[in-house]
């Protein structure tokens, strides 16, 4: 989330291939789950004000943890870009979500939120962060937004307000994922402290408290009533807290820095495959033709565009070398 970072180092050369399996399963299952952890959450808790908590609660513990073992407090100017991180990916990002599986299966919106590879290509080009996109990933481009129309489909005929609010839920989403993309490419060059685990943690926080504003000026914490609470939905909410959020990120960030960028993206096309059987099996979500047809564009979209992404990056890093040995030997 943070930043994707390649070349070599001693943390890279000398990882445990062990450890590598399982911090890529942990992100791969946990955060595949989370998007039905979020659907039983906000089934007695208000979505934004439930987010809102989840990321203060989750960021405050990361900063005070890092706090204890001697990191040193972030700067007001790292402040501020986490703040603006914060509301890309928190506010935006997984606010949208959070909103839109009020009305969107949990499945459905990790498959729409998938797509975000297809827009880090598009916008790190146009910013001139990334190469042109190749033909092939022209083309996973395109299977992306077909996989979108599929999904943006329901699935069965909805009354007038409901269709409102499933097509209100899937604008969120499409609007979520390019969001997201853009918070993920400045987040590369924002300030960011010295220690991962309190940048991580003052996004979350920043994202959790711009979350919580969104809740009160809404109405929603006036509305709550913790009362009314099912214990599952409390039990959804701890869980997205200790394991979606502490759990995952920390193993995201640590393969990051030992992994190359196009191992640890595999988690965007291995994310919405459980989230899809996870809301099949337990949540009894719709399984059907067309969510499978949509699941499939997406995902082999996805693989394309990560498998090319990589290739035409090592491409352009071995010729930028062979130039330069060139020069020098000249």
């Amino acid at each position: 989330m943070d930043a994707n970072k390649s070349g070599s180092s001693p943390e890279r050369a000398s990882h445990n291939p062990l450890l590598v399996l399982g911090a890529l399963l942990m992100v791969y299952v946990i955060w595949g789950s989370t998007y039905l952890g979020i659907r039983l959450a906000i089934a007695s808790i208000p979505p934004f004000f439930m987010a809102g908590t989840r990321y203060l609660a989750a960021g405050g513990v990361m900063f005070l943890f890092a706090w204890v073992r001697g990191a040193k407090l972030p700067s007001l100017i790292e402040w501020r870009d986490a703040l603006i991180v914060g509301g890309c990916l928190l506010l935006v990002g997984n606010g949208g979500v959070t909103f839109a599986e009020q009305y969107v299966p949990s499945g459905t919106a990790a498959l729409l939120v998938a797509t975000v590879p297809v827009f880090l290509t598009i916008f790190a080009w146009i910013a001139r962060l990334g190469p042109r996109p190749s033909w092939m990933i022209c083309v996973a481009l395109l299977l992306g937004l077909l996989g979108v129309s599929i999904l943006a489909r329901p699935s069965v005929p909805l009354s007038t307000g409901d269709q409102f609010n499933w097509y209100a839920g899937i604008i969120v989403l499409v609007i979520a994922a390019p969001v997201w993309a853009g918070g993920s490419l400045y987040s590369r060059k924002a300030a960011r402290p010295s220690s991962a685990i309190v940048g991580v943690g003052i996004q979350m926080i920043c994202g959790g408290a711009l979350l919580l504003v969104v809740s009160i000026s809404t109405g929603e914490a006036t509305r709550f009533d913790w009362s009314r609470v099912s214990v599952q939905s409390a039990f959804a909410w701890v869980y997205l807290v200790a394991f979606g959020a502490i759990i995952a990120f920390t193993a995201y960030i640590w393969l990051v820095r030992v992994c190359s960028p196009a191992l640890v993206g595999t988690y965007a096309f291995v994310n919405p495959v459980v989230a899809v059987l996870l809301g099949w099996a337990i949540a009894g979500e719709n399984l059907d033709n067309r969510t499978i047809s949509g699941a499939a564009v997406i995902v082999v979209a996805v693989v394309i565009i990560v498998v090319f992404s990589s290739r035409t990056k090592r491409t352009a890093a071995e010729a930028s070398n062979s130039k330069a040995m060139a020069t020098s030997e000249s």
